[in-house]
């Protein structure tokens, strides 16, 4: 038995003196928590021992027989129906009814077997409908019918892990990918798909964290994966549970480690295949009324003071980790989770908007269960909260009293890069960007990231489309001449290192953004003809040598091997020039120094800056024309400063939209 974390900490946060007005907000949060272990474990178990319910509850198998549990406390009898009773109601497939509202069913070892397709039937005053099982490992659809059941999933031979996990590294760099629309061809993509070509691509680039989106199962593809039905279960449409297990496993081999998206902020509506009216009642699993409906999502919201709902969310935290393998979750819709009004129109301008009545207690105190669960199965596991409200706490250490995330996604540097897009380059302000670049509180890390799936949805448009239009289509040929391609060619290289080299301990990106893919995401749909066309990733745009896509590809690869190095992310970066109408930025990291001439016409000759004594060499410039530069400056180079009355100097030749990182090498 483990011991549960303790949160009685006398100074939270880092010692933020910010935060000082609100310092018994903050304890009462602490000692919420605290009285919610209590009564989970009673003091005699851990945590992790709680969030088991995944062994007890669904369908399971020994030696000599097979037994199912559901909970379903407003049901006044269930029934399993299936292929063993050629879907007809017997008695000898209906449950008998435990304490607390659960309900049990025994068979013999040879009453069913593996592949089998079932559901339950409830009843309950008032009416009755099939329902799918809460803690399903295996949902599948039927081709014709449409319709979805539970499947028995006990293969003979079970997919054995061959390969270590990898240690967590240093610097965390994500690839986001979803595996259904992962290849070239118009239709869903598999997990031995994703394996066999995708994988190779993600080692290639120097990625070494790979997030899958989409993974646990949803009815409604075009949902992207994000209104889940069946929390245990797999995305069917991607292949069954072993060939996950061996995708995981081959990740594991080449180096890279797995995170899921993790999607406990809400559910789908979706009665007959999710956990909407389980059991008849609307508020068995989520709030009733008003409150259970996200107002924007068309999706149902979790109550998180009910002790059979931590029960089931944490312990799908732990089945994944476990039985899966996987290294951690990006959990998603974060915000909208820890806020009544889910952070919908709020700027959270003023520290007071994080105490002020709005925040939902019993879901921040989930969110920190969760992360005491995960931490204690697997203390190298990561996790990431999707939030843009920036709660203070939320990635700060349980031992300093925060929620234990590992990082947040820092939303504001996209959001910073996309409005900087809306204007002239002119007009490009590098002190907020730089700011934003690097904003963060001090007791919390953060991935950054340019662009992520959000901003290529249909409505949207990634970096790349923004910056070109239609000429994407026309001018991606090395030898074009196109002064709107090349600025976004340029700019898009620059954007990336900056926002990699500035990154607070982690990096994301899209699949297919690093060469800058083209064009927006959309799932088939009534409104595309259920089209393929955009539910796709176009690779051969970037295996072509004779198109920039070719070029961008390479200086990502070159991005990440530097960004990955050891101990790259261990000093923060230290800006030492903003030059406002030279448009020139320069910061040092690490002893790399990172130069950016964001000028769309003034190139700096003998650019002269005060950096420490020695001699440095260049390592990455986004002007060589193995990158689609214009090669102007000389690579590879060494450099020398030179003291004067007025310090010490290096003075560099830095062309318009141009990026140069060199290194110190002597002092």
């Amino acid at each position: 038995m483990k011991k549960n974390m303790c949160l009685n900490v006398p100074i939270p946060f880092g010692s933020d003196p910010n935060l000082d007005p609100f310092a018994p907000r903050i304890a009462a949060r602490r000692s919420r928590v605290e009285q919610l272990l209590q009564k989970l474990t009673g003091n005699k178990i851990s945590i992790s021992d709680f969030a088991s319910g995944h062994e007890y509850f669904g369908l399971h198998k020994t030696k000599e027989k097979w037994i199912f549990r559901e909970w379903a406390p407003n049901a006044s009898s269930i029934t399993l129906v299936g292929d063993f009773s050629n879907w007809e109601v017997k008695e000898e497939f209906r449950l008998t009814n435990l304490d607390h509202g659960v309900k049990e069913l025994e068979l013999p070892a040879d009453a069913l077997h593996h592949g089998m397709h079932y559901a339950m039937l409830v009843e309950w005053p008032g009416g009755s409908g099939l329902r799918i099982p809460a803690f399903a490992r295996k949902v599948s659809q039927d081709e014709k019918s449409r319709l979805f059941t539970a499947m028995v999933w006990e293969p003979e031979e079970k997919y054995l892990f061959k390969h270590p996990v990898p240690p967590r590294p240093g610097s965390t760099l994500i690839y986001e990918a979803h595996p259904g629309m992962a290849q070239e061809e118009e239709k869903i993509g598999t997990f031995k798909e994703f394996r066999e070509k995708i994988l190779p691509k993600i080692a290639a680039g120097n990625y070494n964290t790979l997030q899958l989106m989409g993974v646990v199962n949803h009815p409604y593809y075009a949902s992207f994966g994000y209104h889940v039905a069946n929390f245990f279960a797999i995305a069917d449409r991607f292949g069954t549970p072993e060939e996950f297990k061996e995708l995981v496993d081959a990740a594991h081999g080449m180096g890279i480690r797995v995170i899921i998206d993790l999607v406990h902020s809400h559910a789908v509506r979706n009665e007959a295949e999710g956990l909407a009216r389980i059991d008849g009642s609307t508020g068995t699993y989520f709030h009733e009324g008003i409150r259970g409906i996200h107002p924007t999502w068309d999706s149902l919201c979790f109550d998180y003071s009910k002790t059979e709902v931590l029960h089931l969310l944490l312990s799908n935290c732990r089945f994944w980790l476990e039985e899966y393998n996987v290294d951690g979750f990006r959990f998603d819709g974060v915000t909208s989770m820890l806020y009544f009004d889910h952070g919908i129109n709020r700027a959270f301008a003023a520290l007071e908007e994080y105490f002020d009545g709005n925040v939902d207690e019993d879901a921040l105190a989930y969110l920190t269960l969760a992360n005491m669960v995960i931490h204690e199965i697997r203390p190298d596991a990561v996790t990431i909260a999707e939030d843009v409200s920036g709660m203070p706490g939320l990635a700060a250490p349980l031992s300093e009293g925060g929620a234990g995330f590992d990082f947040r996604l820092a939303m504001g540097v996209t959001d910073n890069w996309f409005k900087m897009l809306d204007l002239r380059d002119e007009e490009w302000d590098l002190f907020q960007l730089y700011h934003e670049l690097t904003n963060h509180r001090r007791d919390e890390r953060t991935i950054s990231y340019v662009e992520c799936h959000d901003q290529a949805l249909v409505g949207g448009k990634s970096a790349l489309f923004t910056m070109t239009g239609h000429e994407v289509y026309f001018s991606m040929h090395r030898n074009s001449n196109n002064p709107v391609i090349d600025r976004a060619v340029a700019l898009h290289k620059m954007m990336r290192l900056a926002t990699a080299a500035t990154g607070q301990f982690g990096y994301l990106n899209f699949m297919g953004n690093e060469f800058g893919h083209p064009e927006w995401i959309d799932f088939p749909r009534e409104g595309n003809n259920w089209s393929y066309k955009h539910a796709r990733r176009q690779w051969s745009l970037s295996e072509d040598p004779t198109l920039r896509f070719n070029a961008l590809l390479k200086f990502d690869r070159e991005v990440m091997k530097l960004a990955g190095s050891e101990g790259f992310y261990d000093a923060a970066p230290q800006c030492a020039r903003i030059d406002r109408e030279a448009k020139v930025l320069i910061f040092e990291r690490g002893g790399y120094w990172f130069l950016f001439n964001f000028h769309p016409e003034c190139s700096c000759a003998g650019y002269t800056f005060e950096a420490l004594p020695g001699e440095y060499e260049s390592v990455l410039c986004s002007d060589c024309k193995e990158f689609d530069g214009f090669g102007n400056v000389e690579f590879p180079r060494r450099y020398w400063t030179i003291k004067n009355p007025h310090g010490t100097k290096l003075s560099v030749y830095l062309p318009c939209r141009t990026a140069l990182v060199l290194r110190r090498v002597t002092k």
